[in-house]
Parts: C-alpha cells; structure tokens; sequence
C-alpha cells in the first residue's frame, strides 16, 4: 500500500464539474492498493498519516502532526502509484489491486482515517479532478 501525501493549504477534488470532497488547511492523500494489502497495512498507514509531523510549529520546524493544527484530510484512490515504467514507455499497472478489493481496502483506510481526523474524499474509479495549493511544497511517499 502506497500513500502520496501532500501538505496543502487547500484542496479539492471535482466528479463531472461538481466538488465532491473540499478541505482548507491539511493533507491530500493519494493512496494506491496492491494485491497482497491488508486492513494490517492499512491500519499501519493510518496511524502514520494522522501522526506524521510536517506541520511548522512557532519555531518554524515540522514538528506538529494534522491532528495537532486541527487539519483536515482529502483522500484519492489512485491505482496509478502502482505504475511501472521501467520498459518502454506505457506504464503497466499490474500491480495495482483489482477494482473489488481495492475499493474494499481504500473505503476501511478512509473509515479508519475518520475517527482520527475529518476526512473528505473523492469518488472511487471516477474520473476525478484535483486542485491543490501545495504548502511547501511538502511531498512524502509512505508504503506498508
């Protein structure tokens, strides 16, 4: 399980023109699921997410965590974070988990991710688009 975190001032993501996930100051996640995850990575990832300190406390350091700036989270599923270019030029995705249990795992590490922190998220399999303000920039690659 793979998750692209990103510290945004603001954030959104739209389905067909409409918002369907909007948060101020936070974290957009991009999570990716592959076929061996479970509710044990997801967990794992979770508990590293709400606790990560990349948050600037008054000594301008990152040191506070979302929870600690009352901050919100925006979750995507993304297979694409599974993508493999290493031959040629067309990613293969094969090792990106199946729609089923991908959708599965991404919904338990949303609810999970919801009793910690609010959560906002896009529409799983749905052509979405995303606009952030990335504050930072600040870019961080976790994997369970």
């Amino acid at each position: 399980m793979r998750v692209l975190v990103q510290r945004v001032k603001k954030a959104n993501v739209k389905v067909n023109g409409k918002i369907v996930g909007n948060i101020e100051k936070g974290l957009v996640l991009l999570v990716g699921i592959t076929h061996n995850d479970d509710e044990k990575n997801a967990d794992f990832l979770v508990q590293k997410v709400c606790n990560l300190r990349i948050f600037r406390d008054n000594e301008d350091k990152m040191n506070l965590s979302v929870k600690d700036v009352n901050g919100k989270l925006l979750i995507i599923s993304q297979f694409t974070l599974y993508g493999d270019a290493r031959k040629g030029n067309r990613p293969s995705f094969i090792e990106a988990a199946r729609p089923e249990k991908a959708n599965e795992l991404y919904e338990y590490f949303c609810k999970k991710c919801s009793q910690e922190i609010e959560v906002q998220k896009g529409i799983f399999g749905a052509d979405m688009k995303v606009e952030l303000l990335n504050d930072g920039p600040v870019t961080i690659m976790l994997e369970k």
